[in-house]
């Protein structure tokens, strides 16, 4: 049986994949800063994760899905601290999460890394700058990662979504969030089990020539 991480897996489309792959047959465990998490992960501490990682074992999958939208206004009115916070949860959070889990994937010869970028990440959201800079980040840090690690059996790619039906969003303001959802030509917001499909088949056997990529999941919106 294969075991998989998720961050961010007590709720929105961390839950849904958490969901999924335990259908799929997948011993998952949770990294949440929620206490119905499996582990009470901290993704901007390196001693939590460092902790939970060593108690677990080794793992097959990890799927990066802990993040925040940050600060919800104009550029030049962040704060550097909501810019600093915004990054250390959504790219460092990668960072720390994934460096702790690498090396024994490839000791083992086989492994599947999926993290969550954004729509934002390509086009740049309005008065979202700190969230779409992070998921740009994301996207770059995966496309180098797929490279490096081409050879060595362990996959790693990112998936891009537009607006998802889930709690994260509650956190963007109405106005923002009619914005991104009007770009979307379905004319819907996308669903976490959806996402999460896409998800099941990045961490399975099946997927066996793709890494570094870049999955959209927009209803239409993505352009490039």
């Amino acid at each position: 049986m294969k075991r998989a991480i998720i961050t961010g897996g007590a709720s929105g489309l961390g839950a849904a994949c958490a969901l999924r792959l335990r259908a799929d047959g997948v011993e998952v465990i949770t990294f949440d800063v929620s206490t119905e998490a499996d582990y009470v992960v901290d993704v901007t501490d390196q001693q939590s994760i460092d902790d939970a990682v060593a108690t677990v074992g080794p793992v097959d999958i990890l799927v990066n899905s802990a993040g925040i939208v940050g600060p919800n206004k104009p550029f030049w009115e962040v704060q550097p601290e909501e810019w600093q916070r915004t990054f250390d949860v959504n790219v460092h959070g990668i960072f720390r999460v994934t460096k702790a889990i690498v090396p024994g994937m490839v000791e083992r010869g086989w492994g599947r890394i999926v993290s969550m970028a954004s729509m934002a990440g390509k086009d740049g959201n309005p008065n979202l700058s700190a969230y779409s800079a992070s998921k740009a980040a994301v996207i770059g840090l995966t496309k180098s990662l797929g490279k490096e690690l081409a050879k060595t059996g362990v996959l790693a790619n990112v998936i891009a979504p537009a607006v998802i039906e889930t709690p994260f969003n509650a956190t963007t303001s109405p106005e923002v969030l009619a914005h991104i959802t009007s770009l979307i030509p379905m004319g819907r917001v996308g669903r976490a089990e959806e996402v999460a499909a896409l998800v099941s088949w990045l961490s399975s056997e099946e997927c066996s020539f793709s890494t570094g990529a870049v999955y959209d999941i927009s209803g239409g919106r993505a352009t490039y």
